[in-house]
């Protein structure tokens, strides 16, 4: 017999009303509690009007410096080269003992690698504590902490004061991108986090063009300081302000302040159907070796690392590299708006297709890859000359590493079950995150710069080659698992009852895999 939708002011919610909702699976019990469609519908709203906008302003703050809180100062490193910042901090060293004079960039680029230098030291610490404690009494604190270094920025007088407030800015930072993805997975269902990560990960594209509008609007300042350190200040004093909201934002569903008891017990119960698991402070080293022995997780890594090169490079050495086409510093700054607006419409436009097509994720990664690499090619091998069309279309074409990026993400927090593990895969995912944007401005020889950067889209074409190699290799790998799975004839019965038990998605047969 069918058992009847719950609905507010029923029975049974009443009992529920005076329950303390936990995050043990013991509160939540094995069999699943039916309920109203429409109160999931508003839960799901109420959910996404808190946490969403949270996330998209606090990773555009991380995007317009690495620093705007996720958004500020990837971009805004990028930008303050054009702004003096190279003369006065001495990021930049002309050899002129040969003739012609050779420029070196080498400070600039380690500029732009010790940033996630920083990160990488930072990420499992960071997932540690997030996973041990209230994350909102973890998050806020380092976002302001990070608010302070950020700001500080304008009083480094030095190349080598720099190095150093880059090492412990992407050190803070790197709570952002981990806390960010392990929310989503722990507040969605598997159908609908491909959506969510991508409205988050949108910030990219979007702080992409507000950074520099804003960058833009500086540089027309004449003050006793120089228009990058008002930059920073400004992106010091925004990320303190979202480092308050960080107060704010729930550790999980089950004690999300913007829901009624009621709509609180809907969270929880709808994402059993996921078997994803929910949050469990217990640390388990069990699933940490799992972790480090899957394969999926090491090839999600793998792809993440060779994705994200592209950004490394050109995040803190785009508009550097515009400036050489003959535009001005200004308009080198504008040209990031196309860029922006191709990675944020793609990736909310892909997030979209997969809430929409089941298992298109990885076919609209591949496809994605394909404009990246025609990018690539048309600026190395085309004729630079004085403002040429062609380098700058190719330029706006890495746009869509975005949507790359976007899908790898949401293909890592979607397919791994198990608080630790999952938590362990946000992790594992950051690093390889830093590993390839320390890559990245790694393949830049300032001395061939006539040749057109040759190592650097050599490099970059390959790193997609790869990107589409290991994603394929997912693909069949998860594809042939799903059909092991169903083969095996479950009992659908015992889905319910290990939905909570903080299960592996290798432990838990019942787990499908998305891709």
């Amino acid at each position: 017999m069918e058992e009847p939708h719950l609905h507010i002011g029923d029975p049974m919610w009443s009992v529920e009303r005076d329950l303390q909702v936990d995050d043990s699976a013991d509160s939540i019990g094995e069999k699943a509690r039916p309920f109203d469609p429409n109160l999931e519908k508003r839960v799901r709203r109420k959910i996404d009007l808190c946490l969403v906008p949270a996330m998209v302003i606090g990773y555009g703050l991380v995007y317009y410096d690495k620093g705007f809180l996720t958004a500020i100062l990837k971009a805004l490193l990028g930008n303050a080269v054009l702004f003096g910042m190279t003369a006065d901090l001495q990021l930049s060293v002309t050899d002129t003992s040969v003739s012609p004079p050779v420029k070196d960039t080498s400070r600039l680029s380690w500029a732009t690698s010790l940033f996630y230098f920083g990160q990488l030291a930072g990420s499992y610490p960071m997932t540690y504590a997030l996973q041990r404690f209230d994350s909102r009494f973890v998050l806020g604190p380092m976002v302001m902490i990070w608010a302070i270094i950020c700001a500080a920025t304008a009083g480094v007088s030095s190349w080598r004061g720099l190095f150093v407030q880059r090492f412990f800015l992407g050190f803070t930072e790197s709570i952002i991108p981990t806390c960010f993805m392990v929310t989503v997975s722990g507040f969605y269902t598997q159908s609908e986090q491909s959506l969510r990560q991508s409205w988050w990960w949108s910030a990219t594209g979007w702080f992409t063009i507000i950074g520099g509008a804003i960058s833009y609007g500086f540089a027309q300042i004449e003050g006793s300081l120089q228009p990058w350190q008002y930059i920073y200040i400004f992106a010091g004093a925004l990320t303190f302000l979202f480092g308050i909201v960080c107060f704010f934002i729930p550790n999980a569903p089950s004690n999300a302040w913007f829901l009624t008891p009621e709509e609180r017990i809907v969270a929880v119960e709808r994402l059993r159907i996921g078997q994803t698991g929910i949050k469990q402070n217990k640390l388990k080293l069990s699933q940490i070796k799992e972790g480090l022995l899957d394969i999926n997780v090491w090839l999600v890594s793998i792809t993440m690392a060779a994705a994200y090169t592209v950004n490394g490079a050109v995040s803190g050495f785009g508009p550097l590299i515009v400036s050489t086409f003959g535009y001005s510093s200004l308009d080198s700054i504008l040209f990031q708006f196309p860029l922006g607006g191709v990675s944020g419409v793609g990736i909310i436009l892909t997030g979209w297709l997969c809430s929409k097509v089941k298992n298109i994720r990885i076919i609209l990664l591949i496809l994605c890859c394909l404009p990246v690499i025609a990018g690539f090619a048309m600026i190395w091998k085309s004729t630079w000359g004085t403002k040429p069309v062609t380098p700058v279309a190719g330029y706006s074409l890495l746009g869509f590493f975005g949507p790359v990026v976007g899908l790898i993400i949401s293909l890592g927090s979607a397919n791994v079950a198990g608080h630790t593990k999952r938590s362990f895969n946000a992790a594992a995912i950051f690093v390889a995150y830093c590993v390839g944007n320390i890559i990245g401005p790694q393949l830049i020889r300032s001395q061939t710069k006539g040749q057109h950067y040759p190592e650097l889209w050599t490099g970059l074409i390959i790193c997609y080659c790869i990107v589409i190699l290991t994603s394929s290799i997912l693909y069949v790998l998860w594809s042939h698992e799903n059909k092991r799975r169903v083969s095996l004839g479950l009992d659908e019965a015992e889905r319910e009852r290990l939905g909570f038990k903080d299960l592996t998605d290798k432990e838990n047969l019942h787990f499908e895999y998305v891709y």
